[in-house]
């Protein structure tokens, strides 16, 4: 079984997914970590992100894989757990910049494609629908007004003690959402048999109910 999520940044595509998964017993495969740990990767190499020979090159040295420790997922870069390392917002920003780059999502796409050919995933991203499981048997778009995204990004920050900006989050994420939708390759779409769910006005328990009530009427 593969179960695709797509949808912006901030819609909940992660949390979702990863409550999916653990609840059906299927594998969680966080592509969006991925992109960051390249991210991580690039940014630790002092390439900037609209240095495209640069990346291309940096990238084929990136070793990145997931494991699972005790029920955990772990995104390993390079031999190295970087899970705490991959969420600050310097990274998120690279991470959407550089995932552009045909080099570098091609290098994960095939990764990706490799861990849903032989297990039950949940796999959530941008194109998983379109161009990394394009057969997958249940495709979900999630997303939500970009007011509650900045806001959920904002409460996550806050809680993290990071010093934010709502007005300034709101405003990057109205910028990313461009870079993605309008990006040249693989940009953010939803596929064409996919089921749209606006979270906006919904809790997670709502969300998950309505993905779950969808995945057993495809069995």
């Amino acid at each position: 079984m593969q179960i695709a999520i797509d949808g912006p940044a901030g819609a909940g595509k992660s949390t979702i997914a990863k409550r999916l998964a653990s609840e059906s017993g299927y594998i969680y495969v966080d592509t969006g970590a991925m992109y960051r740990a390249m991210a991580l990767y690039l940014i630790r190499k002092g390439i900037s992100a609209d240095d495209r020979a640069g990346i291309e090159s940096a990238c084929e040295d990136a070793d990145i894989s997931i494991k699972y420790i005790d029920g955990e997922q772990n995104v390993i870069l390079n031999g190295e757990n970087v899970n705490s390392l991959i969420r600050t917002q310097e990274v998120s920003n690279m991470a959407s910049a550089s995932s552009v780059n045909g080099k570098v999502r091609e290098k994960l796409t095939a990764l990706q494609q490799k861990l849903a050919s032989s297990t039950d995933v949940v796999m959530d991203g941008r194109d998983i629908g379109t161009k990394v499981l394009p057969d997958a048997e249940v495709k979900i778009y999630l997303t939500a007004s970009v007011s509650v995204r900045a806001k959920r990004r904002y409460d996550e920050l806050k809680a993290k003690g990071e010093a934010c900006d709502l007005k300034v989050i709101e405003e990057e994420i109205k910028e990313r959402d461009e870079r993605d939708m309008t990006r040249e390759i693989s940009p953010l779409a939803k596929a064409a048999d996919a089921v749209e769910v606006d979270t906006s006005d919904m809790t997670i328990e709502e969300v998950l109910a309505a993905i779950k009530k969808l995945v057993d009427e495809h069995r």
